[in-house]
């Protein structure tokens, strides 16, 4: 299955190039990731656990960079990971590029996706992993903010962060700005029905 989706940083195209490219760096602003070995300068190991409907996944594997072309800021990543459970894997091919956008960069990813096993039955629904995917990198868009800001050594501009992308779960009234570790925190019923929410309405649109 394949699948477009986009997010905005807060740099200029080359500025925002490094942090991206920094695996280390941006690592834990991924909800549900782990990166647990590097092996060399493009080649990375690391877990990824995600809710696929009622059924919580983990997938233990490998990525590296395949392209790189700093020229045109452009990169392609290929990624395999197995359920430690038996239940099936997940191969995906997956290129990003930035554009400029004002003094900002606006980062267009696409990605192509084959799960195997049980794991292909429970994420069937195209529209489903889709909308899991709109999440989860709105949820990596907000932690790479707080990231980048908290390297600026500009923590008021943490205020601007809820307007960067839908987030499924909202902050409690009163509640203090939230943390890159908070960030990462997703409830995973709440990401469900998220995500849910975004598939019918895009039934309903149709």
């Amino acid at each position: 299955m394949k699948f477009d989706n986009s997010f905005d940083v807060s740099l200029p195209p080359e500025q925002a190039w490094s942090v991206l490219m920094d695996v280390e760096r941006i690592a834990p602003c991924m909800p549900g990731a782990a990166l647990t070995e590097m092996i060399d300068d493009k080649t990375f190991k690391g877990t990824v656990s995600v809710r696929l409907g009622p059924v919580a996944l983990t997938f233990e594997g490998e990525a590296s960079f395949e392209e790189i072309d700093d020229a045109t800021y452009t990169a392609t990543v290929k990624a395999q990971g197995r359920d430690p459970k038996g239940r099936g894997g997940a191969n995906a091919t997956v290129t990003f590029y930035l554009e400029p956008n004002d003094s900002r960069s606006k980062v267009l990813i696409k990605t192509d996706l084959t799960l195997s096993g049980s794991v292909a039955q429970y994420g069937r629904g195209v529209g489903m992993i889709q909308s899991v995917a709109s999440q989860l990198i709105g949820q990596f868009a907000k932690a790479l903010e707080v990231e980048i800001v908290s390297n600026k050594g500009e923590p008021e501009a943490q205020t601007a962060l809820a307007d960067t992308s839908e987030s499924p779960m909202e902050p409690a009234p009163g509640s203090k700005e939230k943390t890159t570790t908070e960030i990462r925190e997703i409830s995973g019923f709440s990401l469900f029905f998220a995500a849910l929410k975004n598939w019918l309405r895009g039934l309903s649109d149709r």
